[in-house]
């Protein structure tokens, strides 16, 4: 899931390709920031196309320069560095130097040299992607193939176990927002854990790119979460099934995050799945996961003042306007509300996917949190747990060292932590294994 909705940018790039003006870009990008630098944050706004302009405030992009300046400093240098094309987009790289550290940005512009992304890049010093050390190449063997989904291809990996037959099948679905199929985050990569670890069970998998990171563009008007999640994973279930020496019995939808919480309605679609892994799921609406995941990273920030408190009371505000369950005279179905179309808020706030989790009574289902997950909560698990635990399909289990990525952690902290490499937790992998062979 997104850590906050103040700053959730995407850069839309689609396929075509054109020329741009490097040195015109490369000022643009300089002159946005030196606005920046300058606190005219009204000016620095006249740089976004309309769509940036519907979604950023000039009081989000304060808050934002706000941000960067409590943790790193007053801005001492701000300068493009380095260009690249991305299909009919071009994306400039702007390297920041600040009093007590660095920080590198990426600007995304479109033909019209306005900007239609802005993202923070993480430190170069970052570490990478660590092995675990129950994955065994010995063990399973991976190929790469399509999900066709309509008229949408997605790259996917099938991992299956050597030497196996009939063996059970996994399908991975992601969190919030644009996802790899490794659902990599920071330098983690917890469904290319997932996978190696289940393979060495004796059990296969498959996972696939998340439709939004290859059709961004789509996404721009109106859609819900069948176009971005529902309509690939049916998609995806139906080809596990064709997997050589798969039991077609024993096909299992393992949702994280959003795609936990959808994994109810995803049963539904799909009758004949054996069972549904929950990892992380929200339990309540989403509304109210946002506002916890704001007031935790306020409490986190230990900055009390007026001026803050007034900052996170006014993020409160805007988050409850994704309450809504209907249209109306002034909300449209394409109306944008932190970010994302009306007709999202609506689709996602007509689900109850605790109430169609316990309709569920053919297929089995696995609860599973972390008690150092910061963005969603134990407080969800309870939920889950009042309403699940008297099914006899149900069982649930709450790790209290594991955070969001289904990783062992210390504490909860902040994002900081997926910039640094731990793998899912082997326990949790061994009790998903155990769950999909109990008959």
């Amino acid at each position: 899931m997104k850590k906050s909705i103040l700053f959730v940018i995407a850069l839309l790039f689609t396929t075509a390709a054109f020329s741009q003006n490097v040195i015109s870009l490369f000022n643009g990008a300089n002159n946005f920031f030196a606005l920046m630098q300058e606190e005219k944050f009204a000016d620095a706004r006249g740089y976004f196309d309309e769509n940036m302009k519907s979604k950023i405030t000039e009081e989000n992009l304060k808050k934002l320069w706000e941000d960067i300046n409590t943790k790193l400093g007053k801005a001492e240098s701000l300068e493009a560095i380095q260009s690249k094309t991305q299909g009919e987009f071009f994306s400039v790289t702007v390297e920041g130097k600040f009093a007590n550290g660095s920080q590198n940005f990426l600007v995304g512009f479109n033909k019209e040299q306005k900007i239609v992304g802005l993202f923070l890049v993480p430190s170069q010093t970052a570490k990478e992607y660590l092995k675990p050390a129950y994955a065994d190449t010995n063990l399973y063997v991976e190929k790469s193939v399509y999900v066709t989904s309509g008229k949408h291809q997605l790259a996917a990996i099938i991992t299956t176990p050597k030497n196996v037959k009939n063996f059970p099948v996994v399908v991975m679905v992601h969190g919030s927002g644009p996802g790899d199929l490794d659902e990599t985050v920071g330098v983690n990569k917890p469904f290319k854990d997932l996978a190696a670890g289940l393979a060495g069970k004796g059990i296969g998998s498959l996972r696939y790119v998340k439709r939004t990171l290859i059709y961004a563009n789509e996404f721009a008007g109106v859609f819900t979460v069948k176009e971005e999640v529902l309509d690939d994973a049916v998609a995806a279930l139906t080809m596990a099934k064709t997997i050589p020496n798969a039991d077609l019995k024993s096909i299992y939808l393992f949702g994280h995050s959003l795609g936990g919480m959808l994994a109810p309605r995803i049963a539904t679609l799909s009758p004949d799945l054996a069972g549904i892994i929950l990892a992380a799921a929200p339990a309540r609406p989403f509304t109210d996961i946002v506002i916890d995941q704001n007031k935790y990273m306020f409490s986190l920030s230990k900055d009390t003042s007026a001026v803050n408190k007034k900052r996170l009371d006014t993020a409160i505000m805007d988050i409850e306007q994704s309450r809504i369950k209907q249209l109306g005279t002034k909300i449209k179905a394409d109306s944008a509300i932190l970010g994302l179309p009306a007709s999202y808020w609506i689709d996602l706030n007509n689900y109850d996917q605790v109430a169609a989790a316990k309709k569920l009574s053919k297929q089995r289902i696995f609860v599973i949190q972390g008690g150092n997950d910061f963005q969603v909560s134990k407080t969800d698990f309870d939920i889950w747990n009042t309403a699940l635990s008297k099914k006899k399909n149900a069982k649930l289990k709450f790790y209290p060292e594991l955070n969001h990525l289904l990783s062992p952690q210390t504490e909860k902290t902040s994002a900081a932590q997926y910039q640094v490499p731990v793998s899912v937790s082997e326990i949790l992998i061994n009790d998903v294994a155990t769950f999909i062979k109990e008959k």
